[in-house]
C-alpha cells in the first residue's frame, strides 16, 4: 500500500472552508496536486447549516462501512445539517418512504464495532433505468436534499456519477410531470456527490487502501493461522481460495503474510510449464523438512491462456503427481463478515469527515470526487477519472534466483521491548539477504548479544514460519551499546560484520546514534546500518508507522469493544482504560477514533482538572441521552499526578448517582499475539527493502578491498513519511527527537484529535486555514 517514489508533497489530511483561495500547485507520481489555503476561514459548526446530506451503502458490504457512515453522520450534525440515512442502497433511494430517514446522534452510537452494512446495501435494478432515477431525484428533492454520500464500488460510483449528470435533466422530466413545483426545482438545481470506496478486494484506482480490506485480511490469516497447526500435524498441502475475481491483492499480501509457497493472481498469470515448477517447488520445501505446503489461489486467476486455475485443479495436480496429503479450501463470504479491523474503523471514520467536508465546499463545478487514501493521507481524487484508470498491479517480491555467494556479511538484531511483526522483518531481511548473495547472521538478544557474541549463521529454512509468529525469536533487549562498545566492535571484527540490522523501539534508535557516534573511536564500526521502527508505541523519529503498533492497536480496540458491551446490560457506565506508549498518545488516539471514546488524556496534548472537569459534565450530559455509557482512554505517562488511579476516583466522586465507573490497565497484552496482515506486511516490505539499500550502500562503500563506511547517509531509519518509505540519517533526526521523552517532536496523528473529539460531540473549532485536494489523476506519458 505504500509508494516507493520517495517524493514528498505539501497535502495537508483535512479542513474545509469557505473564502478566497490561494493555489500551488505540484506533480507526483502522475497526480496533479492542488493545496489550498483559505484566506477567510468560516465556522466549521455553520458550514452545513441549511443544507441536507444522504448517505446510503450500495454494493457488496464491506466491515468498515458502517464506521463511515457513523463519521458522515455526526460531522454531518456537527457542521449543522441534516444528515438522511438512505435504507437498502439504491432502492430505498427509488422506493423513497421510510427508507430515507433523518439520522441523529444516538441513531450511530454502537454501530463502530459492527461488521457489514447497517443501513443495509441491495442490488438495483430500478435505478439503472431513466424513470428508477427521476424517481430517486423526486425523493431527494421533496426532502431538501442535494447532497449525497455513495458509499460502495465502482459500480455503485459510477451510478451515482451518472444520477449526477442527469440531474438538470430529471428535474425537467419531475416538473413536466407535476411531481415537483418550480420552487422546489430552484432550490434543488444540483446535486453533489461524493464516493467512499468501500470494497474487500482493493480493486479500485487511487487509493492505497478500501474500506474493508484489512479486515478481510484479518479474516483470511485467522483461517491460515487455524489451517496452519492442522496441516503440520499431517503433513498436508493447503489451497486456499479467497476472493479476488479482478483483482489479486488479497491473495498476494495473504501470500507474504503467512510464507506461502505459491500464489495464483488474476494480474500475473504464471509462466508455461508452471505445474512443473509448482511441483518441485514444493518437493524441495518437503525435502529441507517442511511439514506442511500452503498455496494460495484468488478465484479469478487465470493462466497465459485465459483458462482458470481453480482450487480444485491444483488439489487434482498436486495429488496426482506428488502423492501429497492435499486439502482445498474455499474461504467465500467468510471474508466479508466479522468485526471490523481498528485499520477499517479509522479509515472509514477519516474518510467520513473528508466525504462531509468535500459536499460542502463543492460547487455546481466541482466534478464529482472520491475520497481516497495516500499513504496516511485522506485526499480527493474526480470519481470518474479513478474509475476510468486501470489500475497498476501491485508487484509481487519474486523469489529470484540464487546467485553465488558473496564474502558479504549481515548481523540481524532486535533491540528494545519485543512486538508482533518483527519476525516477519526478521524472515524477510534473511530471505532477500540470501538472494542478493550475502551470508546473514543472527544476533540474539539485541545489543548484548552483539557485545558477548552470540551470533551464529541463519539460513533460509531457519526463519521458515516466522511471518506469523508475535514476539521476537531471536530474542530481545532494552540495553544500550554505549558501555559495551569495545567488545562490540571486537565481535564485529571477530565475525567480518559488514552491515547491520537494527529492529527495534527508541532504544534501537538512541543505540544506532551511538554507535555512529563512536565511528571516530573505533573503525569497525564503520559499516552501514539501517533502523527498522518495530514498537507498540510508535515513537521513532523519522517515521508515521513502526512495525508492531497496528497489533497492539487492534488488541486494544478489541479490549474495548468487549468493555463496552459489558455496560449494555448494565448501563450508566464509564470506563477508564490505560494504555502503553511510554509518552508517546499514538496508541490512545488512535484506539479512541477506533473503539469511540469519549476522551483520550495523552502527554502531547496537555490537559489540566478543568480539562477533567469538562470531560465529566460532558458524560453527565450524555448519560440523559438514550447512549448511557462512557470510554475513557489514558496514555499511561500522560501526566506523572493526574494517574489512572487519580481519574477514576475523580469520574467516580463527581458521577455519584449518575453512573458509575470501572477501570482497566491493559499491560503487557498489547505487545503479545500473533501480528496483525498489516504488521506481516509491513514488516514483510520494511525488511526487504532494508537490505536491498544496504547492498547498494555497501557498493558505495567498498574501498581499497574492504568496507568503510562513516558519512551520516550510511547509517538510517527506514521509515514511512507520508506517501513514501525513506531512508534518513540518524543524525538529521536528532533536531527533531525529545530524548528525555522518548518522542518525535513532530507526530502526524495529532491532527486527528479534534475528529476523536467531534465524534464524541464536543463543541470545539477545527482549524480550517488550510485544506488539500488532488484535481486529477493524470496518466504518465511515456510510462514503461
Amino acid at each position: 500500500m505504500f509508494d516507493q517514489d520517495g517524493k514528498t508533497t505539501s497535502t495537508k489530511y483535512f479542513d474545509g472552508t469557505l473564502g478566497d483561495l490561494n493555489c500551488s500547485t505540484t506533480i507526483r507520481n502522475g497526480c496533479q496536486l492542488v493545496k489550498m489555503q483559505r484566506s477567510a476561514p468560516v465556522d466549521p459548526t455553520k458550514m452545513g447549516v441549511g443544507r441536507a446530506i444522504a448517505v446510503l451503502t450500495s454494493g457488496g458490504d464491506a466491515q468498515g462501512m458502517n464506521a463511515a457512515v457513523r463519521a458522515t453522520v455526526r460531522v454531518g450534525i456537527y457542521t449543522g445539517a441534516k444528515v438522511y440515512f438512505v435504507h437498502e442502497g439504491y432502492q430505498g433511494l427509488v422506493d423513497g418512504g421510510d427508507n430515507i430517514r433523518q439520522a441523529t446522534w444516538e441513531s450511530v452510537s454502537m454501530m463502530l464495532q459492527l461488521g457489514g452494512t447497517v443501513i443495509g446495501s441491495a442490488r438495483c435494478q430500478d435505478f439503472r433505468s431513466k424513470e428508477g432515477r427521476a424517481k430517486a431525484a423526486c425523493n431527494l428533492v421533496k426532502l431538501g436534499i442535494t447532497n449525497l454520500c455513495v458509499i460502495g464500488g465502482d459500480g455503485s460510483l459510477t451510478g451515482a456519477n451518472e444520477f449526477r449528470n442527469e440531474w438538470s435533466e430529471l428535474l425537467q422530466i419531475l416538473l413536466k410531470a407535476g411531481k415537483i413545483t418550480a420552487e422546489e426545482a430552484k432550490r434543488s438545481s444540483h446535486l453533489n456527490i461524493v464516493g467512499m470506496v468501500g470494497s474487500i478486494d482493493n480493486d479500485f484506482c487511487g487509493t492505497d487502501m478500501t474500506i474493508g480490506t484489512d479486515s478481510a485480511l484479518h479474516r483470511i490469516m485467522e483461517v491460515v493461522d487455524a489451517i496452519t497447526t492442522t496441516a503440520q500435524s499431517h503433513q498436508r498441502a493447503f489451497i486456499l481460495e479467497v476472493m479476488g475475481r479482478h483483482c489479486g491483492y488479497l491473495a498476494l499480501v495473504t501470500a507474504l503474510s503467512c510464507g506461502a509457497d505459491w500464489v495464483f493472481i488474476p494480474e500475473m498469470p504464471p509462466d508455461e510449464g508452471w505445474e512443473d515448477h509448482l511441483c518441485r517447488r514444493l518437493t524441495y520445501q518437503r525435502s529441507i523438512g517442511h511439514r506442511l505446503n500452503v498455496i494460495i489461489v484468488a478465484e479469478g486467476a487465470l493462466d497465459r491462456h485465459g483458462k482458470p486455475i481453480t482450487s480444485d485443479f491444483i488439489k487434482h495436480l498436486v495429488t496426482k503427481k506428488l502423492g501429497f496429503d492435499t486439502r482445498a479450501t474455499i474461504l467465500g463470504h467468510v471474508q466479508r463478515g466479522g468485526t471490523p479491523s481498528a485499520f477499517d474503523r479509522i479509515l472509514g471514520s477519516r474518510m467520513g469527515v473528508e466525504a462531509v467536508m468535500a459536499l460542502l465546499e463543492a460547487t455546481p463545478d466541482t466534478p464529482a470526487c472520491v475520497v481516497s487514501l495516500s499513504g496516511n493521507m485522506a485526499v480527493r481524487l474526480p470519481l470518474m477519472e479513478c474509475v476510468q484508470v486501470t489500475k497498476e498491479v501491485t508487484k509481487a517480491m519474486a523469489e529470484g534466483k540464487f546467485e553465488e555467494a558473496s564474502n558479504i556479511n549481515i548481523a540481524i538484531l532486535n533491540v528494545g521491548a519485543p512486538c508482533a511483526g518483527m519476525n516477519a522483518a526478521v524472515r524477510s531481511a534473511v530471505r532477500i539477504g540470501i538472494i542478493q548473495g550475502h551470508n546473514m547472521l543472527a544476533v540474539h538478544d539485541g545489543f548484548e548479544g552483539l557485545a558477548h557474541g552470540t551470533i551464529e549463521p541463519i539460513d533460509w529454512g531457519y526463519v521458515g514460519g516466522w511471518t506469523g509468529k508475535g514476539g521476537s525469536n531471536l530474542g530481545t533487549k532494552r540495553s544500550l551499546p554505549a558501555t559495551m562498545m569495545e567488545d562490540i566492535s571486537l565481535n564485529i571484527a571477530k565475525f567480518n560484520i559488514h552491515a547491520l540490522v537494527i529492529i527495534g523501539g527508541f532504544e534501537a534508535f538512541v543505540g544506532g546514534l551511538e554507535l555512529v557516534t563512536a565511528r571516530e573511536k573505533y573503525e569497525e564500526l564503520c559499516i552501514p546500518l539501517v533502523v527498522i521502527p518495530a514498537t507498540v508505541s510508535n515513537n521513532i523519529p523519522g517515521s508515521d508507522f513502526s512495525i508492531g503498533a497496528d497489533t497492539a492497536l487492534n488488541t486494544i480496540t478489541t479490549t474495548c469493544d468487549r468493555i463496552k458491551q459489558s455496560a449494555a446490560g448494565t448501563k450508566r457506565r464509564v470506563f477508564i482504560i490505560e494504555t502503553m506508549g511510554g509518552f508517546c498518545g499514538y496508541l490512545a488516539t488512535m484506539a479512541g477514533l477506533a473503539a469511540g471514546a469519549d476522551a483520550a488524556y495523552i502527554y502531547e496534548d496537555p490537559f489540566a482538572i478543568h480539562d477533567l472537569e469538562t470531560n465529566v459534565e460532558h458524560l453527565l450530559e450524555k448519560m440523559k441521552t438514550t447512549v448511557k455509557r462512557g470510554l475513557i482512554l489514558r496514555n499511561e505517562k500522560c501526566n506523572a499526578n493526574y494517574t489512572t488511579d487519580f481519574i477514576f476516583n475523580l469520574y467516580s466522586e463527581e458521577g455519584k448517582g449518575v453512573f458509575d465507573c470501572r477501570k482497566n490497565v491493559l499491560g503487557h497484552m498489547q505487545q503479545g499475539g500473533a501480528p496483525t496482515p498489516f504488521d506481516r506486511n509491513f514488516g514483510t516490505k520494511m525488511g526487504a527493502k532494508a537490505v536491498l539499500w544496504l547492498t547498494d550502500k555497501l557498493k558505495e562503500c567498498y574501498r581499497h578491498g574492504r568496507i568503510f563506511a562513516n558519512t551520516p547517509d550510511s547509517a538510517c531509519v527506514l521509515g514511512m513519511r507520508k506517501r513514501a518509505m525513506i531512508f534518513q540519517p540518524l543524525s538529521d533526526l536528532k533536531d527533531d527527537t525529545d530524548f528525555v521523552h522518548r518522542i518525535p517532536k513532530t507526530q502526524w496523528w495529532l491532527k486527528l484529535r479534534p475528529i476523536l473529539k467531534i465524534l464524541a460531540k464536543y463543541k470545539i473549532t477545527l482549524d480550517t486555514s488550510e485544506t488539500a485536494t488532488m484535481e486529477h489523476v493524470i496518466k504518465k506519458r511515456g510510462a514503461v
